[in-house]
């Protein structure tokens, strides 16, 4: 036996619900990616392998319900791919592009896509702010990337008029969300919606906030500002 034989992760019996039949053996060869690369690489800790369905691959596949079809979606900061190359390998109709700027993470998310023919995901090494396509993308994802306020500035400038960012959050979304109070108003952003997913398919729901715009006429136009930064520039 290697000793990376012990990390290999059991399957639960609720991924077969999640994933469905057909995609269930694809996200079974990510999760051994995952606890055999993934720690040698350090891309993520051994003591995370035995537990990546549970707290990882499952909670990442229900963001897809917060995710219409066919649409084309970018994950912020993918790291070792959660949630975009899960939400890939759950949702085969959506158009992926991962973003992320470390190279042996991005080495890592280029292998594994072709490793499992991921056919309809693309890598981009490099920040939020590098992505050429301003305002091209219908959904923005993300998970355990920055506090809502810094996701805001990253993620918006990425999200197309009619579409949302949709990040995976903790239990301080509410806090969050009254903390980024003044960041949310200045991009013309609407109210954001907590959401609660997995509840039928999971013994721990995963919890995720989605942000459209006010008014999809208005995106792309300069933020307003504030009083105070208005009387600075008028000094």
């Amino acid at each position: 036996m290697s000793s990376t034989d012990n990390l290999l992760p059991s399957v639960p019996e609720t991924a077969r619900g999640v994933f469905g039949s057909d995609r269930l053996p694809l996200a079974e060869a990510y999760a051994d990616l995952l606890a055999t690369d993934g720690v040698v690489r350090g891309l993520i800790g051994p003591r995370e392998a035995p537990r990546l369905w549970d707290r990882h691959l499952l909670n990442c596949a229900v963001l897809g319900e917060a995710i219409p079809l066919d649409v084309s979606v970018c994950d912020v900061g993918s790291g070792a791919g959660l949630p975009g190359l899960v939400l890939a390998i759950a949702r085969p109709d959506l158009r992926i592009t991962l973003v992320e700027p470390l190279l042996r993470r991005t080495t890592f998310l280029e292998e594994a896509v072709e490793q499992l023919g991921l056919t309809q995901v693309t890598v981009v090494r490099g920040r939020a702010e590098e992505v050429k396509e301003r305002h091209g993308f219908d959904v923005v994802t993300s998970r355990a990337v920055a506090p809502l306020e810094r996701l805001l500035r990253w993620s918006m400038p990425l999200v197309a008029p009619n579409g949302a960012l949709v990040a995976m959050k903790g239990a301080s979304v509410a806090e969050e969300i009254e903390l980024a109070r003044p960041t949310l108003r200045r991009l013309h952003c609407a109210e954001p919606e907590i959401l609660t997913l997995g509840t039928a398919a999971l013994v721990h729901s995963t919890h995720a906030l989605r942000v459209a715009w006010a008014d999809p006429t208005q995106v792309g136009l300069p933020a307003s500002r504030s009083p105070r930064e208005s009387r600075r520039r008028r000094r």
